[in-house]
């Protein structure tokens, strides 16, 4: 097999066939910065499309802001953005979430690790993380609806934030883990409590000055 060019700037190299070596690729200098990359189930699943503006990158920062303020101020934990490589062996996953959340207890507890570079600084996330957000887009359905919910209950993950505003209307669930899977937590009015970050959410839009959804996660 030769390397796949999908376009100039996103070049995928011969031998991407197991999660070993797509974890090397994802972790070198040749990796694409731009399209999103996961191995599935010895998969390799490729999305180059860029982002809509307001079913997807404007719902990904609002949730993630008020994620990542609420663990500084509570001090219980860490939040990564999109761009942060998630891998659990057992479940023979390897991608890159919307979000992912880390509590200092699981580090300290060690069953999630962050792994250093050859370089400097740190590149990747392994074993099982508390938390993980996906925002649904035209091209992720299948994979964040029945392939990443299967796999991240198979790595353990404790809760699975799913959300999806494509059609007008928000779609907000957070799945909490059982024996056979996720189920979708209760929600009153819209609120939903998360194990997790200790608190209750609800993901509401409004529109902008220039007429465009606003999204608000609100805490309580």
């Amino acid at each position: 097999m030769c390397t796949v060019i999908l376009r100039e700037e996103v070049r995928i190299p011969d031998g991407i066939d197991s999660l070993e070596a797509f974890r090397r690729w994802a972790k070198s200098d040749e990796f694409p910065e731009v399209g999103r990359f996961s191995f599935l189930e010895g998969e390799l699943w490729v999305d180059d499309m860029p982002e809509q503006l307001f079913t997807h990158n404007s719902v990904k920062v609002e949730i993630g802001s008020v994620i990542h303020r609420l663990l500084k101020s509570d001090r219980r934990g860490r939040f990564f953005g999109d761009g942060s490589l998630v891998t659990n062996v057992e479940a023979g996953l390897s991608t890159e979430p919307d979000g992912t959340v880390v509590l200092f207890e699981s580090l300290k507890e060690e069953s999630v690790l962050l792994v250093e570079a050859a370089g400097e600084g740190y590149i990747e996330i392994t074993g099982t993380p508390d938390l993980v957000l996906e925002v649904v887009s035209r091209t992720s359905a299948q994979k964040d609806t029945v392939v990443l919910r299967k796999l991240y209950w198979q790595a353990g993950v404790s809760e699975y934030w799913l959300v999806d505003v494509r059609r007008g209307r928000v779609e907000f669930d957070i799945l909490k883990r059982g024996s056979r899977g996720y189920t979708a937590a209760r929600k009153n009015d819209g609120w939903v409590k998360s194990s997790i970050l200790d608190h209750a959410f609800r993901l509401t839009c409004a529109t902008d000055a220039a007429g465009n959804p606003e999204y608000t996660l609100e805490v309580k």
